[in-house]
């Protein structure tokens, strides 16, 4: 069985990450682009789940290798649960990750209440049909003002917990450990592990 997956994202940060911890499993993540598909997929699902699948299905349907997709985003409790699923495009696609947190913090403004949690999906689809799927989950809460210069998305702004710090000013190996797509990527290499010894 062909050991390269194609990641189902235009996002460097995240297919680093990707990389880093599949190579345990002797698996090569490759790109859509190094794969040689351009795939658009439309991300109507109504849950994190349901937009990794769509997205995986789609990239391994055009590649014709196994696929990996995420979808992830912030739900902050004072905003029902908002940005959720539209997290990457939340206040429109104009907006960069800055304008999105502090479109974020401006709409916290005056909230006491500010807990929120980092939630990722992880859907892997295989040519022969095989699925599989993955999720994590981090709790935390929304700081007052952008705090760091690392990660990406949201990562300024989201307390982690127990750290005293923003996601922003976590080295990539302290946020692994706790973020939600540090468990989701956990849990989905424990699952792909098992698959591909099958």
């Amino acid at each position: 069985m062909s050991r390269q997956f194609v990641l189902a994202t235009h996002n460097p940060g995240k297919l680093a990450e990707m990389k880093r911890i599949l190579s345990g499993l002797g698996v090569e993540v490759i790109s859509p682009a190094e794969a040689g598909v351009e795939v658009d997929v439309e991300e109507t699902g109504t849950t994190f789940a349901e937009n990794a699948m769509l997205k995986a299905r789609a990239v391994c349907a055009a590649a014709g290798l196994p696929a990996i997709a995420d979808d992830s985003g912030l739900c902050v409790d004072a905003l029902n649960g908002g940005p959720g699923v539209y997290s990457a495009r939340y206040g429109g696609e104009e907006l960069d990750d800055r304008g999105r947190y502090m479109l974020l913090l401006e709409c916290m403004r005056g909230q006491t209440t500010r807990a929120a949690h980092f939630s990722c999906a992880v859907a892997c689809a295989f040519p022969n049909g095989d699925t599989l799927e993955a999720e994590g989950r981090c709790d935390g809460s929304i700081a007052f003002a952008p705090i760091g210069e690392g990660g990406f998305g949201y990562d300024p702004v989201f307390l982690a917990p127990g750290k005293g710090k923003t996601f922003g000013q976590l080295t990539a190996e302290e946020k692994a450990e706790i973020s939600h797509r540090g468990k989701a990527l956990a849990a989905f290499a424990e699952k792909l592990g098992t698959y591909l010894d099958g």
